[in-house]
């Protein structure tokens, strides 16, 4: 029926007002059978010729590549050469886009038709009237208006929380698309629209952010459900983001975290939301956390390039240990955190997880500005951490050629410390460092967490829904409780954090006017050692204890991993050999952040660190195996 015969004349007159702010939140199309998000804002405006209007007969959008070869004159050839470039360094772009060709800056004239491959593309050079186009691919419209051409991809891995895009005007929204996956759509734009600058060093790299940080127009949910929909959207973004952003970064979505980032282990500590898939081996292996969404999306993307973590007690470390990627815990305060949820403020940073530590340093450079100092002077002296001594599994082989190849490189002398002999050699009076700090940690995070968290949401829950409490997870619910009725008090537990930080950054990583650092400390990161996300386990506690996992974080001083290699495991999924990853963390005197960038830049250039790869292997690549075919979100 139509809409007169249910509406009398009086009726319809009498409709609010709503139908006028009807307004289009973008378009998913496929073109050969890849799915693409056009955004609501076209970037430009071109004159329609008379030759391409046919081509409007099979839908609204005609695919569009805009050329800029900077010559006035261009052939068929020209085009086939820059094709060739773009497929290459581009994702989003693809021959289908070839429709329709622009070449900007060529002398105006007639359009033409002209073969590249087995596409037959019509070319023209004039008509542009709105809009400086960037090259790429675009869509247009029948009435001439071009729009931005975004990928979108399946959340496969479940690694976000929320898709994101950028509403031009400093604030996010939702992205209104969704495809075959069963998990979300992210969408990613062309890397050919951006340029690197001194001012937008990360112009065109693709951001996660864990969603403990705001981002404004976005909610945040700190891992909880309740939290999510209780508090509005965003009104500002974090510091850490903001820096990001500034520098060019494009963030793509909000990424898993465990719940208000305490350490959850899958599958039977999280329930409000499910951590995400570690792609690595089998693909069944618990991701770590708190950053779990960045260390897995990180490992199992192609398209994306960084993402933002934080690392309390190894939130960045953790994953980025596991799923053999690059990941750094910094030095304390190095980046301010407003706007970001807070564990426990004195301990607290600010990380990045990445594939390839040249985009690593460079997101690091923009995100840290002035606080980090680069320099290429280093130790000559290596401290070793429980660093195997025998190659009796393939982890201690790589561990010992990798101990070697550093030491060659740095032209260094390796000793092997134990830090409780130290320590009580140094202060016999003091009780030893297990005792000292056994729950330093978890008084510090539980009772910090409570005033500045959990009390302001149990009473902006109770008071919107009658006096009733949120569901929060069985590890948090347990941490604080702990917490709440334990003795130790947080300025008994800072006083015991000083009191190390004090001997550790005077004894063990000084500082040296010549190298930042007068030592490199060297720890085992991760062996290839299995964490099942399909094993029941025992309750929670308190995380208890002291180990070189909380050495960075007493002392305030930086941690870095890097992968080493991977190593052989039986796996009880497939019934198979797999392989996971083999790492190794580094450490300096706090305020070195830079110096360990330049170095492991160094190791990478001369071959001894490598880049590691998206996919079932950090080594080799290779297809995610719960997958079928590339087409499911790797990307190149």
């Amino acid at each position: 029926m139509r809409l007169y015969e249910f509406f009398s004349i009086g009726a319809l007159a009498s409709l609010p007002s709503v139908f006028a702010a009807v307004s289009s939140t973008g378009y998913t199309v496929s073109l050969t059978d890849i799915s693409y998000f056009i955004p609501p804002k076209p970037v430009g405006k071109i004159s329609i010729p008379e030759s391409l209007s046919d081509k409007f007969s099979n839908g609204p959008f005609v695919p569009l590549t805009v050329f800029t070869p900077g010559t006035t004159t261009f052939t068929a050839a020209d085009i086939s050469t820059l094709t060739a470039q773009y497929l290459a360094a581009d994702d989003v772009f693809q021959e289908g886009f070839l429709e329709v060709i622009y070449v900007e800056g060529a002398a105006s004239g007639a359009s033409t038709e002209v073969t590249v491959g087995n596409i037959s593309s019509t070319v023209i050079t004039s008509g542009v009237t709105e809009g400086s186009l960037n090259p790429g691919p675009y869509f247009i419209n029948a009435a001439g208006d071009i729009f931005e051409a975004w990928r979108l991809y399946s959340d496969t891995n479940g690694a976000f929380t929320e898709s994101a895009m950028s509403n031009g005007d400093g604030s996010y929204s939702v992205l209104p698309a969704g495809i075959l996956g069963q998990k979300l759509a992210i969408a990613v734009p062309s890397r050919l629209y951006f340029t690197k600058t001194d001012t937008k060093p990360l112009a065109g790299l693709r951001f996660g952010i864990k969603d403990i940080y705001d981002v404004k127009g976005l909610r945040r949910s700190n891992g909880n459900r309740a939290w999510y929909w209780l508090y509005p959207p965003a009104n500002a973004t974090a510091t850490p983001v903001q820096n990001l952003i500034d520098a060019g970064a494009v963030i793509v979505g909000k990424m898993i975290t465990s719940q208000f980032a305490n350490g959850e282990t899958a599958t039977a500590d999280w329930v409000d939301y499910h951590e995400s898939f570690n792609p690595r081996g089998d693909g069944y292996q618990d991701t770590s956390s708190s950053s779990a969404g960045g260390g897995a999306g990180t490992a199992a993307y192609g398209w994306l390039d960084v993402s933002l973590g934080s690392d309390t007690g190894g939130s960045v470390r953790g994953p980025a240990q596991v799923q053999g990627l690059y990941g750094n815990r910094p030095s304390h305060g190095i980046v301010s955190l407003e706007h970001t949820m807070p564990l426990s403020p004195v301990l607290d940073t600010s990380g990045l997880i990445a594939r390839d530590p040249l985009i690593w340093k460079a997101a690091a450079k923009a995100m840290y500005k002035d606080n980090i100092t680069f320099t290429s002077e280093y130790p000559s002296s290596i401290t070793t951490l429980s660093w195997p001594t025998s190659a009796d599994t393939v982890a201690d082989q790589l561990l010992l050629d990798f101990l070697a190849n550093v030491t060659t490189f740095l032209r260094a002398n390796a000793t092997a410390l134990n830090i409780s002999t130290s320590w009580t050699h140094d202060n016999p009076s003091l009780p030893p460092l297990e005792d000292l700090l056994n729950i330093t940690y978890p008084i510090l995070i539980s009772q910090q967490q409570i005033p500045l968290v959990r009390d302001p949401f149990y009473a902006d829950y109770a008071a919107l829904h009658d006096g009733r409490r949120p569901f929060v997870d069985p590890v948090p619910l347990l941490r604080w409780s702990w917490a709440q009725n334990s003795s130790a008090t947080v300025p008994e537990a800072i006083a015991n954090k000083t009191l190390f930080m004090s001997w550790f950054n005077s004894s063990v990583l000084t500082p040296s006017a010549s190298t930042c650092s007068s030592s490199l400390l060297m720890y085992v990161g991760s062996i290839g050692s299995t964490v099942y996300r399909n094993i029941y386990l025992s309750d929670p506690v308190p995380p208890y204890g002291f180990g070189e996992w909380s050495l960075s974080g007493f002392a305030e001083a930086p941690d870095f991993v890097v992968p080493i290699g991977e190593a052989p495991y039986n796996s009880t999924v497939t019934g198979h050999v797999e392989y996971l990853p083999v790492t190794v963390d580094f450490m300096a005197a706090k305020g070195c952040d830079g110096m360990l960038f330049e170095l492991i830049e160094d190791l990478h250039r001369v071959g001894i660190l490598k880049t590691a790869l998206p996919g079932r292997s950090g080594v080799s690549g290779g297809e995610i195996l719960f997958r079928r075919g590339m087409g499911m979100g790797m990307g190149v």
